[in-house]
């Protein structure tokens, strides 16, 4: 592994905080990255921060306990570099700016709260439907806890973004209003109107989930009409048995069917027929960010 490059992402979201390492290969046919590890801590910032505004000192105390043994582990692992961005519940929390300086100040991290332009912008750095190829029009569609990110990609680029706070612990617990429903709706149909994309790139760890529940190989379009099977079976089931019988999460077993529907109301709107799951998301897009932005400074050097 001594030829390799060493980045890491934190990626502080409403439904966990995540630490993602990846290597990056340098070979004459592009760089190749490879996920080294990834760590999960089920915090739930946006149960609170949905709620009542505001993250409490329990949830902050966890992520500082949580962020300092990140640190020490980025150090173990020797990073070239790193960044740590926080989403929708930290945006929604009241003291979030608060948090982020009491993060920094034990732990020496300094976090981004990014908006939900750049958080879809992140996710679109991963470059998915490029590798795809052709001229036709993608969706990338990433579901966290607190919010929606959308990326229409056409005719090889990029053409439109938009986030809506439409995620899926809000939806657990009714929190998404009215207006951002049609919000959304509206941007869809108009997106399928413009740009007749067939197919929606899928991020997030719930269409991971659905993926691996689909038994499909990988890569293999996930089909409207079988994610609609695999809802139907989802909701015959009980919190319990999600957890028993097809061995999920407790943090996962009680939003998958909210967001599986939120995947169906999008296919249904855009027109697309399928969902591609190449198991990347916002901590990847940091990695790809960070991985251009050394390849520049490194570049600027020389040329100086």
């Amino acid at each position: 592994m001594e030829n390799s490059l060493r980045f890491a992402a934190v990626d502080i979201g409403s439904n966990a905080v995540r630490l993602l390492f990846t290597y990056v290969f340098e070979t004459d046919h592009g760089p190749i990255f490879k996920k080294a590890s990834l760590i999960r801590m089920p915090i739930r910032l946006g149960e609170s921060s949905f709620h009542q505004k505001e993250i409490p000192q329990d949830k902050i105390d966890q992520m500082i306990s949580s962020l300092k043994g990140f640190k020490e582990l980025m150090q173990a692992f020797k990073v070239i570099s790193y960044r740590a961005c926080a989403t929708s519940a930290m945006r929604d929390a009241k003291n979030g700016q608060a948090v982020i300086q009491q993060i920094q100040d034990k732990c020496g991290i300094q976090i981004e709260l990014i908006d939900g332009k750049e958080e879809a912008e992140l996710i679109f750095e991963n470059h998915i439907a490029e590798k795809l190829g052709g001229e036709e029009a993608f969706i990338y569609m990433d579901v966290g806890g607190g919010s929606t990110e959308y990326t229409v990609y056409s005719q090889g680029r990029k053409k439109a973004s938009r986030s809506f706070n439409i995620g899926t612990i809000r939806l657990k617990d009714n929190l998404v209003e009215e207006a951002v429903w049609k919000e959304m709706i509206d941007w869809l149909a108009k997106v399928k109107v413009k740009y007749h994309p067939q197919k929606i790139i899928g991020s997030g760890g719930n269409i991971n989930t659905l993926f691996k529940l689909s038994r499909l190989a990988e890569m293999e379009p996930l089909k409207k009409r079988k994610l609609k099977r695999i809802c139907k079976q989802l909701k015959n089931l009980s919190f319990d048995e999600k957890i028993a019988k097809l061995g999920l999460r407790p943090d996962r077993a009680d939003v998958i069917v909210p967001a599986t529907e939120l995947f169906l109301l999008a296919l249904n709107k855009s027109g697309c027929k399928e969902v591609i799951v190449p198991k990347v998301g916002l901590a990847d897009g940091i990695i790809h960010q960070l991985y251009d932005e050394y390849k520049s400074s490194k570049t600027l050097f020389q040329n100086n």
